[in-house]
C-alpha cells in the first residue's frame, strides 16, 4: 500500500503538547476574566450560508474567504467573530436581555498569504456588550478594565493600552475641511514612527493638503502631556465642531472612569493616531501593545461601534468590543522567548499498578482526583523499570507505586522522579500527601 506523507497546510499552527498546555493556559486565563465580568459563553457554527456571512464584507476581506458549494447551498467559513454575533443578536433579539454581554473564543479562517506570525487558521479571543438602540459609555470602560485585569494575569511584561475616540480624529478632519481624505491621512499618521515627520509631511502633500492644514495636523497628532492635559489642550483647541467635542466628552468620561476602577495610569494613555478599523468604529478605540516589545504590535484591540446589526434588522444595537488574536500572541510570544514552552507533565501523579487489584488502585487515584490532584494512571502491560521509562519520557515528577505488598499494608510507595526519593505512605495519610510530599 502506497504510504502519504503526513503534512499540515502552510498557515495552520499545530503544537507539540508541552506548548499546547502553556496555550490552553493562556486560553484560560483569557476565558476565566471573561467570566469573572458577567459574559455568558457563545458558540457559533463554524460554517454559514455565504449571503449571511459575507452581507457586510467586500474588498479583501471577500476575496480571503473560503468559499464552497455543498448540493445546492453556497456556504463560507467564518472569517471573524463579529459577524456570527450580528447574525446571532438579530435572529434571537427578541428572546435576549440588553445589554446582552457575551464572550466567545474560537477558530476563523481567513486564505490570506501565509508568512512569520500570520496564520490561515486561528483562535480569536472576544467579548462584546450589545445594546437596544443605547448603550452607557460604561461598557468601554468596562472593557478596558477586563484588558488591563487579562494582560496583569498573563503576567508577559509591562503593557500600555492605548486609547482614543473616532469623533474626535473625524470632527477634527472636518474642522480642516479633509472628510473626503480621512483614509489616506490616517494611514499616513499610523506610518510616522517607521517614515519620520519629514516623510509624512510630504507625503500629505502629495495629497494636495495646504501647508497650513498639513502643520494643525501635526500638531495634533504631537499633544503631549498626561491624559487630563492631552484632554485639556484638545479644548483649549476651541474646535466648533459637534462630534469633535462630543469625543472628548467621551474620552473624558472613559479616563475619569478608569481612574474611578483604580486601573493603574501606567497601563493606559490616550493616543490620538489610533483609529482602527475606519468603516466600523464610530467612537472609543483602543489598541495594547507590550511595552518592552514595540515589533509585536498591538496584542488587543476593539471600540465601540453604533450598529452591530444593520445588515440582518432595522434594529439599533450599538455596541463595544475587543478581541485578542490568540494564535497570533501565542506564537509572538514564543518567538520573542517572552514565554516558556518547556516541556512539562500532563498530570501530577502517575500510577504505577504492579498487581492486578484495581479496585484497590481505583480508590486511590478518587482520593487524589477529590484533593484536585491530576493522576495519569499507567496500563502498559511491562515491568516496573519500563513504566518508570515511560514516566520519565512524559516528565512526571511524582509516581504512585501501587503491588500486592502494599495493598496488604493499606499503603502506596511515592517516588519522587526527579529527586530519587522514596516514601512508604499509609493510604489513611494520603488526605495530607500534597501539603506533605508534593513539593513545587
Amino acid at each position: 500500500m502506497q504510504k502519504v506523507e503526513p503534512r499540515t497546510l502552510p498557515g495552520f499552527m499545530e503544537l507539540y503538547p508541552h506548548e499546547q498546555v502553556e496555550f490552553d493556559r493562556i486560553k484560560n486565563i483569557i476565558i476565566d476574566t471573561y467570566k469573572q465580568y458577567g459574559f455568558y459563553p457563545l458558540d457559533t457554527p463554524v460554517i454559514e450560508h455565504s449571503d449571511v456571512l459575507l452581507a457586510k464584507a467586500g474588498g479583501e476581506t471577500e476575496k480571503q474567504i473560503y468559499r464552497f458549494n455543498k448540493a445546492d447551498n453556497d456556504l463560507s467559513l467564518r472569517f471573524d467573530l463579529t459577524v456570527p454575533l450580528a447574525k446571532y443578536v438579530a435572529k434571537r433579539y427578541n428572546e435576549l436581555a440588553f445589554p446582552f454581554k457575551r464572550y466567545q473564543v474560537g477558530k476563523v479562517f481567513r486564505g490570506e498569504r501565509p508568512q512569520k506570525g500570520r496564520f490561515r487558521e486561528f483562535y480569536q479571543c472576544d467579548i462584546d456588550v450589545i445594546g437596544d438602540d443605547e448603550l452607557s459609555i460604561k461598557y468601554d470602560c468596562e472593557v478596558l478594565n477586563i484588558i488591563y485585569d487579562i494582560f496583569r494575569k498573563l503576567n508577559i511584561g509591562d503593557f500600555i493600552i492605548q486609547i482614543n475616540n473616532r469623533k474626535i480624529l473625524s470632527g477634527f478632519f472636518s474642522s480642516l475641511n479633509l472628510e473626503d481624505k480621512v483614509t489616506e491621512i490616517l494611514r499616513l499618521i499610523d506610518k510616522i514612527d517607521k517614515i519620520g515627520v519629514s516623510e509624512v509631511k510630504n507625503e500629505l502633500k502629495n495629497l494636495n493638503i495646504l501647508d497650513n492644514q498639513i502643520n494643525k495636523i501635526i500638531e495634533f497628532i504631537n499633544i503631549s502631556g498626561s491624559n487630563q492635559e492631552k484632554i485639556d489642550k484638545l479644548k483649549s483647541l476651541n474646535i466648533d465642531n459637534d462630534k469633535f467635542n462630543k469625543g472628548i466628552e467621551e474620552l473624558e468620561n472613559v479616563i475619569n472612569d478608569l481612574r474611578a476602577r483604580r486601573v493603574s495610569s501606567e497601563n493606559y494613555q490616550i493616543t490620538l493616531t489610533i483609529a482602527r478599523g475606519l468603516d466600523y468604529y464610530t467612537g472609543s478605540v483602543f489598541e495594547t501593545k507590550l511595552k518592552d516589545y514595540p515589533n509585536i504590535g498591538s496584542v488587543c484591540s476593539g471600540g465601540r461601534y453604533e450598529n452591530l446589526a444593520e445588515y440582518y434588522t432595522d434594529k439599533k444595537l450599538p455596541g463595544v468590543g475587543m478581541s485578542i488574536g490568540l494564535t497570533r500572541l501565542f506564537y509572538q510570544l514564543v518567538e520573542a522567548n517572552i514565554i516558556k514552552t518547556d516541556k512539562c507533565s500532563s498530570s501530577e501523579i502517575m500510577i504505577l499498578p504492579m498487581c492486578n487489584n484495581y479496585e484497590y488502585i481505583y480508590e486511590i487515584q478518587d482520593m487524589l482526583l477529590n484533593m484536585g490532584i491530576s493522576v495519569n494512571i499507567c496500563y502498559l502491560e511491562k515491568g516496573l523499570k519500563q513504566k518508570m521509562k515511560y514516566a520519565n519520557k512524559l516528565l512526571t515528577k511524582y509516581v504512585l507505586i501501587i503491588g500486592d505488598d502494599e495493598i496488604e499494608k493499606d499503603t502506596v510507595i511515592l517516588k519522587n522522579m526527579y529527586e530519587g526519593i522514596q516514601f512508604e505512605i499509609p493510604r489513611s495519610d494520603l488526605n495530607n500527601v500534597k501539603e506533605v510530599y508534593l513539593q513545587e
